[in-house]
């Protein structure tokens, strides 16, 4: 992990970028900027789509559904995500293995978004509430972009 290189931009418009730019990273050096390592974020990754297929197992509160998601969803789907937020302890199943290899996680998040590709049902989303595939796709390109924005390929050699 290193502080001190700066975060890439990324954008993806397609769920199959995400896994082309997740390959290209494992294959070559990189550097990881923030809390997590590389297979940590693929493990989070495939936990979050897995969880919109199953469910996520809580909620926000009533009045943060109610009151405050309508107002975000739009700026949730079609801008980038900002990095700090933090899960509540009841979406700590969302939070990657500790000690996880980057082959498990790479292997795990190929098939989490295989399985979300193919099987139509989607569980609410704990904030945002019940989503079409779209906007589940629009979601998970954001998240997928900010996360994947922590890791920096070498570009040194």
């Amino acid at each position: 992990m290193n502080t001190t290189v700066a975060r890439r931009e990324i954008h993806y418009t397609r769920i199959d970028e995400i896994l082309a730019d997740v390959e290209r990273l494992a294959n070559h050096k990189f550097t990881t900027v923030g809390k997590w390592t590389y297979p940590q974020i693929l493990d989070h990754l495939a936990k979050t789509f897995i969880a919109s297929v199953d469910g996520f197992g809580f909620k926000a509160p009533w009045f943060a559904r109610v009151l405050i998601a309508p107002f975000l969803k739009n700026s949730f789907l079609t801008k980038p995500a900002k990095p700090g937020f933090n899960l509540p302890k009841s979406g700590k199943g969302l939070l990657p293995d500790s000690d996880i290899a980057m082959p498990a996680a790479l292997e795990r998040l190929k098939q989490a978004i295989a399985r979300y590709k193919q099987e139509p049902q989607r569980a609410p989303h704990p904030f945002l509430g019940m989503l079409a595939t779209q906007e589940y796709d629009s979601l998970h390109l954001r998240h997928s972009e900010l996360h994947m924005s922590f890791v920096v390929p070498d570009e040194t050699g």
